[in-house]
């Protein structure tokens, strides 16, 4: 749509007919148009996803086979840097995450912290002083408590939202993320979390503005959230020997430094 901005709001997207439209027509706001493109993953969606978004004239790649969420954003990624986009934001298609804190995750990933040091993940959280109240079901306490407490034992950081897919990312790191085997192409939550701060990327949280999903069905609903705590711990656990104690991925980062943006 018209000439490429600087950031690219990536938009993963599974059956959400019904709710990426609203979603879509206030990222069309002149506030947000005039700073970034949109790209909707669609993963094989059997409704009209597909459709609706092409309708409104917004880049869309659709995957013929379901690939899944972590699949969808990765190769979001590539897209990124393929396109030399400097930001990446990434949001739901099922208008849980308001548009209005886009100019916001923009803002602090420009914005130097005390030590001069800009971040390279910016989390939009629904649990600090200035988020909006987002009611959370038992099991998703305990879940979201749990990581929370692992990442604090892992690498020294208190994250109060680990399961935010509300983000924006520097240059650095999706184009880390875009590369093979660096990302969890299937559930990438706080287990990538752990993954950044022990490679030393820098992690900034923000308050942010949710709403409840109003339309379809998600996919940490009933009692998918326990179930999906034992798998993401097995997978946290991972990482940490991973990059604690094989320190395998050291060499990528070092790879990093010949890049410029």
């Amino acid at each position: 749509m018209g000439n490429r901005k600087e950031v690219l709001i990536i938009i993963p997207a599974y059956n959400e007919e019904k709710t990426i439209v609203p979603v879509l027509e206030k990222l069309e706001q002149p506030e947000i148009a005039q700073i970034a493109d949109v790209l909707v993953m669609n993963d094989a969606s059997s409704d009209a996803t597909n459709h609706v978004t092409k309708k409104r004239k917004h880049d869309v790649v659709t995957h013929v086979f379901n690939l899944g969420y972590g699949s969808g954003l990765q190769l979001g990624y590539k897209y990124a840097v393929r396109k030399d986009y400097r930001y990446v934001i990434q949001m739901d298609a099922d208008g849980q995450h308001d548009v209005c804190n886009i100019p916001k995750i923009y803002e602090a990933l420009q914005t130097r912290d005390e030590n001069g040091e800009l971040p390279d993940i910016v989390l939009g959280s629904r649990f600090m002083e200035g988020s909006t109240d987002f009611p959370v079901s038992p099991a998703k306490k305990i879940a979201f408590a749990w990581f929370r407490t692992m990442l604090k034992l892992g690498t020294g950081r208190s994250i109060s939202d680990p399961t935010t897919g509300l983000q924006g990312l520097s240059w650095r790191t999706f184009l880390f993320y875009s590369k093979y085997d660096n990302f969890d192409d299937k559930y990438p939550d706080a287990n990538m979390l752990m993954q950044m701060l022990l490679l030393g990327f820098r992690v900034r949280e923000i308050p942010a503005v949710m709403h409840m999903r109003t339309e379809g069905i998600s996919m940490h609903s009933g009692l998918k959230p326990i179930l999906y705590m034992f798998r993401m711990t097995f997978s946290i656990l991972a990482v940490w020997i991973r990059e604690k104690i094989l320190k395998m991925d050291e060499g990528k980062i070092h790879a990093l430094e010949k890049y410029d943006k």
